[in-house]
């Protein structure tokens, strides 16, 4: 052998030896396939993920592709794979079409926009998207499409516009919606169909660029006027998802293609309309998806403009009546025709039809279309209540249903249908369902009835009788206010007092275990016992009583192991009533409320003392005490005035409006920041805004902050009025309130987390400069509205601060409206200012709480 073709041979053992070829993907998935446990399956993860990065380490760019795809499958499987990242990164940067092809797809698995790396991929999805082979284009659109950030998507608006107006369909799919396709058995098939199988057909590269940067909206308009014309479904389908984005995102793009209504309506009635096409055909309906979208659009079209809905009306007629219904695609279509419908100026002929597709929804086989219809027909039953009547008893059956959501959604449609024309049938249902439900449901579900039946009562007796039926039934899961409820209803209803107490005297014969029909019953007892053994009720037939008799029951009620404390103490005032009552058994009452005067409760040895009292020292004066309860007056809920709307029946009602309190907030609140700091030198918020009365004739100074204690002591009674710094006056004078010293004070954001910003902006007090004015501005970028939002501040105590009252509680979701607040601070001596705030709101149903040190006050606000 010659020395040159030994070293040749040598070379060859040697890098042979040093990097053996990889495992193929196969027989990767094939060897993890055969591991029996989890530590034998990780166990081939770590040895094949270690002889990937000794790869990687070498820079071999022979097996790179095939190791990058069995990361990828790794990946897919939970296990950590970043370390691939970069390596994603040059297959990209290849010029062969099979490496980039896994370097895409490793990209979009891999990286996201939340990590800087992914912006090394914007030059070469640049050179892609110029491409001249469109398979290569379609890659850098799909990963564009799938997670380019703001800063790429910016960058390359440009080169998705131009790709928009190209004439192949391939790529004006490709444009629109960029999504993986389906599982398949291994990384690289799965990469290789998603260049030619698109699920969806539509949705958009343009679409995330729209998402990302909506200034760039307008770049996309003139390319989209052309894209209804295409025979393509995908292209269709690609264009109706573009202009629903931007119309839901712009007010003025969708005034711009209220104009194409008639040309959605005539490619959704070629759809209906025309015969079998095995290209779009889904169970004999042609294009489904497409017809889904188009009723989407629709609907945001449609919606609050009369033009737009008139145009529609037919079309959708059309769709409701001529859709299959026999299969599930079917119901799809029917279902997102409803909520066009539904959404839109339709005529009432056409919202009957939808509510009648909704409830024969209701008799479908498949528990998801039966829960869609009625929480279809619970938001659709306030404005179209006579039309959800019809299919009342199809909804009451549902409460029979074995699923708890699909019993849920009945129950509370079942209780939305409840007006004065059908109370006695609903309550007879919703009773019966009562006393089979499950426990979870009995406590919504009693509270529900007594609403109703407080609202649609025909008569003083049938009220009376559901509460006790609901009492009896489910008397241990109806909450605390059912007891006090009942209790005035009873008080208010003179004429039903003696057939009240005797119905709850049977009621409760040998069974104490409903409690709050216990705690009823022993306060009727003890109001109305004279008429229960006098036997006067004229409703139904009397019954014999006995005073001993009452006064055992009552008494068992007190050594009954069922019977809570709070229980007890109903039962022992009620005995203590009947003292002044009954006539023959004062003695053994004196007996039994003598025996519970060393009781280990506390309650019921505090209120057995003081009935001793009565008989002893204050006898005189008992009859007074413990005579008949007067009528209760309800008490309405605070409030302004609003409409009351039934079911089926809108009624005006007035609710009592009380002023806000004008006094200080209690003492302990307005002191909780006294701590704040760390330090003794506090001076605590004033969380009020006083109303500003004229200086009295006397010359007394206005005391607007009330009866603070600024030393953080508890404030037991108003302070005497004493001077104020000037600033506390600032309300009193005519001259302009702040001057033009402040327009140079710039603003800062004392707080930025968690969605909630908040912003102070200053001004200075033209009656005194040594007095800033800080308006905070608070703002919510989350989507859910922040409620019982409260702000305080402290600041040491060289400083005086007053906070008004904000402006609201509630900040608007999507930075769609601000809390403002006004802080009043007086810094006689021109030091810096400084101040800890604390942040209390509700949001996504958790309490937040927060604090916050804000040091960076511009010297403007305090120099």
């Amino acid at each position: 052998m010659k020395p040159l073709e030994t070293i040749e041979v040598l070379q060859t053992t040697f890098f042979s030896q040093r990097m053996p070829a990889p495992i193929r993907l196969r027989e990767l998935i094939r060897t993890i396939r055969t591991a029996r446990t989890q530590a034998e399956e990780r166990e081939m993860i770590q040895k094949e993920c270690a002889a990937i990065r000794s790869s990687f380490r070498e820079e071999d760019n022979t097996y790179r592709c095939r190791n990058v795809a069995k990361l990828l499958y790794m990946h897919m499987l939970g296990y950590p794979a970043h370390f691939g990242q970069l390596e994603c990164l040059k297959l990209i940067a290849s010029q062969k079409f099979t490496d980039k092809r896994i370097g895409y797809l490793g990209a979009m698995l891999l990286l996201d926009e939340r990590q800087d790396v992914h912006l090394l991929m914007t030059n070469c999805i640049k050179n892609d998207l110029n491409h001249s082979t469109q398979y290569v284009q379609g890659l850098a659109l799909c990963t564009l499409g799938c997670m380019g950030s703001s800063e790429m998507c910016r960058d390359l608006a440009g080169e998705v516009e131009k790709l928009l107006k190209t004439s192949n369909s391939y790529l004006r799919k490709k444009m629109t919606e960029m999504t993986l396709s389906e599982y398949l058995p291994s990384v690289q098939d799965r990469a290789q169909n998603s260049l030619s199988v698109d699920s969806r057909n539509a949705a958009l590269c343009a679409v995330h660029v729209i998402r990302k940067v909506p200034e760039l909206m307008e770049m996309f308009l003139p390319a989209t006027k052309n894209l209804l014309n295409e025979k393509n479904h995908g292209v269709l389908h690609t264009s109706v998802v573009l202009l629903t984005e931007m119309c839901e995102r712009s007010p003025d793009m969708l005034a711009h293609f209220r104009k194409l209504v008639p040309q959605l309506v005539r490619i959704l009635k070629n759809l209906i309309m025309s015969g079998y096409s095995p290209e779009h055909d889904v169970s004999g309906i042609s294009d489904p998806f497409l017809q889904v979208r188009i009723l989407r659009l629709l609907r945001i079209l449609g919606r609050n403009d009369d033009d737009s809905s008139e145009a529609m009306n037919d079309i959708l007629a059309q769709v409701a009546t001529n859709t299959e219904t026999s299969k599930n695609v079917g119901n799809a279509i029917l279902y997102e025709t409803v909520l066009t419908i539904m959404d839109i100026k339709s005529e009432s002929g056409l919202r009957v039809l939808a509510i009648n597709i909704l409830g024969r929804f209701l008799l479908n086989n498949d528990k998801n279309i039966r829960y869609v219809a009625l929480t279809s027909l619970l938001k659709t039953v306030q404005t179209d209540h006579n039309a959800v009547q019809r299919h009342r008893s199809t909804i009451v059956d549902c409460l029979k249903d074995l699923d708890v959501s699909i019993k849920r959604r009945a129950m509370e449609l079942s209780f939305a249908l409840v007006n004065g024309n059908n109370v006695r049938g609903m309550m007879k249902e919703l009773l019966y369902f009562l006393d089979s439900c499950e426990p979870e449901f009995k406590a919504d579900c009693a509270s529900g009835i007594f609403l109703a039946a407080e609202k649609y009562a025909p008569s003083k007796r049938w009220h009376i009788d559901t509460i006790m039926r609901v009492l009896t039934t489910a008397g241990s899961y109806v909450r605390d206010d059912a007891v006090p409820n009942l209790i005035q209803l009873i008080t208010n209803s003179v004429e039903m007092h003696a057939y009240t107490v005797q119905r709850l005297y049977k009621a409760i014969l040998g069974d104490y275990s409903q409690q709050p029909l216990v705690q009823v019953a022993s306060w009727c007892i003890g109001e109305y016992g004279d008429l229960l053994v006098s036997g006067q009720c004229e409703e139904e037939e009397p019954i014999q009583v006995t005073e001993d008799e009452v006064l055992d029951i009552l008494e068992s009620i007190l050594i009954s192991n069922m019977s809570a404390s709070v229980t007890r103490g109903y039962a022992l005032t009620a005995i203590m009533k009947l003292s002044t009552r009954f006539t023959c058994t004062v003695n053994r009452i004196k007996k039994v409320v003598s025996i519970y005067g060393s009781s280990i409760d506390v309650e019921l040895q505090q209120r057995a003392v003081e009935y001793n009292a009565l008989f002893k020292k204050y006898d005189h004066m008992r009859p007074a005490l413990l005579e008949r309860m007067p009528v209760m007056e309800k008490v309405t809920t605070n409030g302004p005035a609003e409409i009351v709307q039934t079911n089926g029946e809108t009624e005006t009602s007035v609710l009592e409006t009380k002023p806000p309190p004008s006094g200080l907030q209690p003492a302990n609140q307005a002191n909780d920041l006294l701590d704040l700091l760390g330090e003794s030198d506090i001076t605590p918020v004033i969380p009020t805004a006083p109303t500003i009365k004229p200086a009295s004739a006397g010359g007394e100074l206005l005391d607007l902050l009330g009866d603070l204690n600024l030393t953080g002591s508890p404030v037991s009674a108003p302070a005497p009025q004493i001077a104020q710094p000037p600033f506390l006056l600032d309300g009193l004078t005519s001259q302009p309130l702040f001057n033009d010293i402040a327009a140079g004070i710039p603003s800062i954001t004392a707080y930025n987390k968690n969605g909630l910003k908040i912003d102070f902006t200053f001004e200075r007090s033209n009656t005194n400069p040594s007095v800033t004015v800080i308006t905070i501005q608070a703002s919510n970028s989350t989507e859910l509205d922040m409620t019982d939002f409260v702000f305080q501040a402290a600041v040491p105590k060289t400083f005086q601060l007053q906070l008004l009252s904000p402006s609201s509680s509630v900040i608007p979701a999507f930075n769609s409206g601000t809390i403002t607040q006004v802080i009043k601070v007086l810094n006689p001596q021109k030091q810096q200012l400084r101040m800890r705030i604390k942040l209390t709101y509700n949001h996504k149903g958790s309490a937040m709480q927060d604090l916050a040190e804000v040091n960076n006050f511009p010297p403007q606000s305090w120099q």
